[in-house]
């Protein structure tokens, strides 16, 4: 796991400055890879590209990025792991390929060599990479199926620039700091960025299973993969169990591909229960786990962690973390930001757990919830359509939708008294149900940031087409996937891990065991208790499946409403009416501090 960047700028006058401003990227991205810094210059061109690493596959010098090919032609910097390299490895080799080292990067750069960009078919992995032509004078980026390493790009003029995260790419500075009214709406409307936007005007994240081609000061960018589900499904259940068995036993085992320790994050839940039971089974030994524990007993899975640790031999490490603990680490969380969101300050803490720990590889069990659909999204987007469906006539929602305004701004009954108004599509259900502010307090609190609002504040996203023609169940598969998921826990995991040095892996999201699920009945597939889960990993025990499903969840309500509540008083006295729910709070506090670190231009006195 790493950190990249780079820039193409032809229009200075001081080629030398694409040096310095690479320099700047590759220091702000320090965190992501202290463990090697190479960078890759052609002045004449104007062209830049910086790696930071950390060593997990191939320690040696012989993975030292940028890598180039032996006639100089293709030169890559590359973040993320292959999980196949190997067997790529040995058919590049039937095909007479010479190798100087055993990294997943040297693999790739040779398979781009011989097959360009259709390369994208044949790795299984997480990664975002870029690869500079040194005879067509053009770049490409790359991005995995999921999405679950990012990679933003900037483009003013003939001058582009991208990197990992996008306070590394404003080091390239090759245009203003100004704040995107599109972006911030879309944050409002869901606690976190939604692709392909950002919160800096011209700033784009290149979506997840896409590829980009710049030239000449031309930028292109093509989808290459995503989440599909076939007409034909499985609806053996016997045959389902046994296919869903043996690919977790595979995602899991492409996983543990690495020259140094893999831990696993253990909560109290069925996700990561199963990646321990499964990595147990496959003959992994001195498996670490890392839990956060709570004295508030609502939120606290230790006990049940420790048990399960216990159960299966693994080494586990425990963090019973206090309120007054986590409020002293605000200032290192803030730090850590990248793209604010309402999440990512749990992942953060039990990565520097893992980190201070030795660890440099985890496995999470994040995407088992939106695989096996046990969100309360999978029941209640299905029923809200139906009864959508019920009222009838548009005028007759209409007046039922004003009606339940009555009723305070964020409970069911206002959401769905929100999606009455709508024309009822499944997207319009999840919106409705997932917002964390409503479109017109969005809309009035980005207004205390900058003059101009977007006149369309609809949020359809990508691939939205495609859901219209899923049936309800695989439609909230999909868009828990490329929205919550996507948009918010991947970005979170990554950005958060990487803050501590740490790699996070998640072997639920990953694209040939989502294929196979993906082939099963959804009527098998998802069920609340994840009953395909727990019947193709029956080595669960029971009092983890006997627990409710809660998610990795730390005590915000109580910390923010009570202990911490003197440090948020200035964002719960300007909070939109009727939004007092911890998440509204953080919302804010998480955007303000992207403005200011990033001095990002916005009216002088937002509030």
């Amino acid at each position: 796991m790493c950190g990249i960047g780079g820039i193409i700028d032809r229009s200075t006058a001081d080629p030398t400055s694409v040096r310095t401003r690479c320099e700047q990227m590759a220091t702000a991205m320090v965190h992501r890879g202290p463990d090697d810094f190479g960078a890759f210059y052609d002045l004449d061109n104007g062209v830049g590209l910086v790696h930071r690493r950390l060593s997990i596959i191939d320690l040696s010098e012989a993975g030292h990025q940028p890598m180039a090919t032996t006639d100089g032609r293709y030169t890559i910097v590359f973040n993320g792991e292959i999980y196949n390299y190997e067997s790529l490895r040995e058919d590049l080799k039937a095909q007479s390929e010479c190798f100087a080292g055993h990294s997943d990067t040297e693999v790739l750069l040779r398979l781009y060599q011989r097959e360009g960009i259709d390369c994208l078919d044949r790795i299984e992995g997480m990664f975002a990479f870029a690869v500079w032509d040194q005879v067509s004078k053009s770049l490409t980026l790359a991005r995995g199926p999921f999405g679950i390493k990012p990679l933003y790009y900037w483009q003013q003029g003939e001058t582009f620039a991208f990197a990992s995260e996008v306070r590394a790419l404003l080091e390239a500075d090759i245009g203003p700091r100004e704040l995107s009214t599109e972006g911030a709406l879309g944050y409002f409307m869901h606690g976190s960025l939604q692709e392909r936007e950002t919160l800096i005007r011209g700033v784009r994240m290149l979506p997840a299973g896409s590829w980009l081609e710049w030239k000449g000061g031309e930028v292109q960018v093509r989808n290459d993969w995503t989440p599909t589900f076939p007409t034909e499904r499985i609806v053996d259940r016997g045959q389902a169990i046994r296919l869903t068995s043996d690919a977790l036993e595979e995602s899991v085992e492409r996983h543990f591909v690495s020259d140094v320790p893999v831990g696993i994050f253990l909560s109290g839940g069925l996700d990561s229960t199963a990646l321990l039971a499964l990595a147990k089974r496959l003959g992994k030994r001195e498996i670490h786990t890392f839990n956060i524990s709570f004295d508030e007993s609502d939120y606290n899975e230790g006990e049940i962690a420790a048990r399960t640790a216990a159960h299966f031999s693994a080494v586990h490490h425990e963090w019973r973390l206090t309120s007054g603990e986590a409020k002293a680490l605000l200032g290192e969380f803030k730090d850590s930001i990248d793209q604010p969101s309402v999440d990512g300050f749990n992942t953060f803490c039990v990565s520097r757990f893992a980190s201070h720990c030795g660890l440099k590889v985890v496995l999470s069990g994040l995407g088992g919830d939106e695989v096996f659909g046990s969100y309360p999204s999978f029941n209640l987007v299905p029923r809200m359509q139906a009864l959508h469906r019920r009222f009838g006539m548009p005028f007759v929602r209409s007046l039922l939708g004003s009606a339940f305004r009555i009723a305070p701004a964020y409970t069911s009954l206002a959401r769905f008294g929100r999606f009455l108004k709508t024309e009822g599509s499944g997207l319009d259900a999840y919106q409705a149900l997932r917002s964390i502010y409503s479109e017109h307090d969005a809309t009035e609190l980005v207004r205390r940031y900058a003059e101009e609002i977007p006149c369309d504040v609809s949020s359809p996203g990508l691939g939205s087409n495609l859901a219209d023609k899923l049936g309800s169940a695989d439609q909230v598969t999909y868009f828990e996937i490329t929205r919550y998921m996507l948009n918010q826990l991947l970005r979170d995991s990554d950005v958060m891990s990487m803050a501590h040095g740490l790699e996070l892996r998640v072997p639920f999201v990953d694209r040939q065991l989502f294929q196979t699920l993906a082939a099963i009945s959804p009527e098998i597939r998802i069920s609340a208790n994840k009953d395909l889960l727990v019947e193709a990993v029956p080595e669960i025990p029971d009092w983890v499946r006997n627990q409710p499903n809660r998610g990795f969840s730390f005590p915000f309500p109580k910390w923010v409403g009570e202990s911490w509540k003197t440090d948020f008083e200035g964002i719960l006295l300007g909070l939109p009416e009727g939004s007092s729910k911890w998440y509204h709070v953080w919302a804010i506090f998480v955007f303000e501090e992207f403005l200011e670190r990033n001095k990002v231009a916005v009216l002088s006195n937002p509030l």
